[in-house]
């Protein structure tokens, strides 16, 4: 039932030069909430960082269930130990994206210890996600904790004086 309307809506927006698209567009944004429509069609902080920069974490998971895989960098202050900048690369449904997207957002400027405190709850009450979708807020979690963790594996295997974490390394 559900194909048969949106075939015919995709007929009737093609003749009118709209695209076919635009009808299965509708009925993603009327099923996820506002956020996520938001951060899927314009998401934040898209992109990469050299990994081998020894103020940047890299946060590499992925949810075997349903294939999403999500990078997670941040960036840090070495005098401050604060997030300066943040990115990411999903590959993976709407609310992954939006998940991820999210996260960036939030832990720009904040310590490393303080974003350890980011639950997927908390992203996905934002988000609005259902239930089926909670899963994508945890690989944000999951991809935060991991990048800290491996800045911080960095910082110990150089040998960094450097404040981590808001705390000073000796």
């Amino acid at each position: 039932m559900r194909s048969a309307l949106v075939s015919m809506a995709s007929r009737a927006m093609a003749a009118k030069g709209r695209s076919p698209a635009a009808p299965f567009m509708l009925m993603q944004q009327a099923f996820y909430h506002e956020n996520v429509v938001d951060h899927y069609n314009n998401p934040r902080n898209v992109g990469s960082f050299d990994k081998n920069d020894p103020n940047v974490g890299t946060g590499l998971v992925g949810a075997p269930a349903c294939g999403d895989v999500m990078k997670l960098q941040i960036r840090v202050d070495p005098e401050t130990g604060k997030i300066v900048d943040s990115c990411f690369k999903t590959f993976g449904c709407g609310s992954a994206i939006a998940s991820s997207s999210v996260a960036t957002e939030w832990i720009k400027g904040k310590p490393m210890d303080e974003v350890l405190t980011i639950k997927n709850s908390d992203i996905a009450k934002h988000l609005a996600l259902p239930p089926v979708k909670l899963h994508c807020s945890m690989l944000a979690e999951d991809a935060i904790k991991a990048a800290v963790k491996d800045l911080k594996a960095k910082n110990v295997q150089n040998g960094s004086s450097e404040k981590v974490a808001g705390e000073a390394k000796a």
